[in-house]
């Protein structure tokens, strides 16, 4: 008889244990001659979040220097009420047709605002190939900081983590450039009326402070196998409903099929919120949570912005690269031969159907137990 594959637990201390190389390139901070500094962050949703936490340390370290976001049209509202920035601008780079028409337009903005520092937290191949092109143009500043030392940086860290968390990667960026680690975990700016949209939702549904649980069942729609399944969630919330909880589903448009499906199961119990909800207005209702279980999800990275404790199911991800930052958050998975394949489609699906809402029952706070 085969034995059932063990559920392996990560925490901060696996997820993040590369050692950082505290040499200091060049001190930043303390030079008087930054006085506008232009920080870039494209990525999906998980990327801009988990970076929240280094701009927030950015911010810290230049208090009166003029600080700028560069990102992408589709995340733009998260920092519509951000203080850290003076700016937030974007151009749509992804477009097609119009493709080169967009790089002009970045280009030409970046020239026009004569920065005295870029630190590039997305560092491929499309931020990479503008700001090269920026230094040929002799428009680019003196000071380009990059999550890797290759051209077209000027300041190179000694270290490369090419295998480490993206959130450790973006860390060593910063000591290179003298810039203090004091932010561990997302950092989000909410403007007062997204949390009373938030809370006003959830006193509409009777659903008092820590009473109930939430579940980011979903996943972009490319990413269906990071999905533990509706019949998953659908049985976990027959264990929540034996512990006296309901349950919230939070998500965005691709998930609402999903939703759905846990939703009819038990309408009784669940409150399906998901569509119904800006960006902003999820880890509002998530810190009025008592846990969270999601799937690897862009969505549980805004739920790591809180305090509430919670579990997320990895199977094709690896948990070592993809768990949102906290000591409140802990990743579980199945150590199946096929874990961290990163497939797109799958025949099986072991790595997630074989997980049991059961062997999940452990690793959620104890009935009545309040994490306020």
């Amino acid at each position: 008889m085969t034995n059932p594959p063990r559920l392996m637990q990560y925490q901060d201390a696996d997820c993040f244990s590369a050692t950082l190389d505290p040499t200091v390139v060049r001190d930043l901070p303390h030079d008087p001659a930054i006085k506008r500094i232009l920080v870039i962050k494209w990525g999906g949703m998980g990327d801009i979040v988990i970076s929240t936490a280094i701009m927030q340390d950015i911010r810290l370290a230049f208090p009166e220097a003029e600080l700028h976001l560069n990102t992408m049209p589709a995340w733009q509202a998260l920092f519509a009420h951000d203080s850290r920035f003076s700016r937030v601008w974007c151009v749509n780079l992804q477009q097609r047709p119009g493709r080169w028409r967009a790089y002009r337009q970045w280009l030409a903005e970046v020239a026009a605002m004569q920065y005295d520092l870029i630190i590039d937290l997305q560092t491929n191949d499309k931020s990479r190939g503008l700001l090269a092109m920026l230094r040929l143009m002799h428009q680019a500043p003196a000071l380009l900081l990059g999550n890797h030392p290759r051209f077209p940086y000027t300041l190179r860290q000694p270290q490369q983590l090419s295998e480490a968390h993206g959130f450790q990667i973006m860390q060593q960026t910063l000591l290179s450039a003298g810039i203090p680690l004091r932010t561990h975990r997302p950092t989000l700016h909410i403007a007062p009326s997204s949390v009373q949209d938030a809370e006003q939702l959830l006193a509409q549904h009777g659903l008092p402070s820590k009473s109930f649980a939430v579940f980011l069942c979903g996943s972009h729609a490319s990413g269906w196998t990071k999905r533990w399944g509706a019949s998953h969630y659908g049985a976990l919330v027959e264990e929540c409903m034996q512990r006296g909880e309901r349950v919230v589903l939070l998500g965005g448009r691709d998930e609402i099929e999903e939703c759905l499906a846990i939703a009819r199961q038990n309408p009784q119990v669940v409150v399906n919120l998901c569509g119904q909800t800006s960006l902003l207005e999820v880890p509002v209702i998530c810190s009025h949570a008592k846990y969270i279980v999601a799937n690897d999800t862009g969505t549980a990275h805004l739920a790591a912005a809180t305090a509430t404790p919670m579990t997320v199911i990895c199977g094709p991800t690896n948990p070592l690269r993809v768990k949102p930052p906290g000591a409140q958050v802990m990743a579980l998975q199945l150590d199946v031969p096929c874990k961290n394949c990163y497939a797109k489609q799958c025949s099986h699906h072991s790595c997630m159907r074989q997980l049991s809402p059961q062997q999940l029952l452990p690793f959620l706070p104890p009935a009545g137990a309040d994490h306020a």
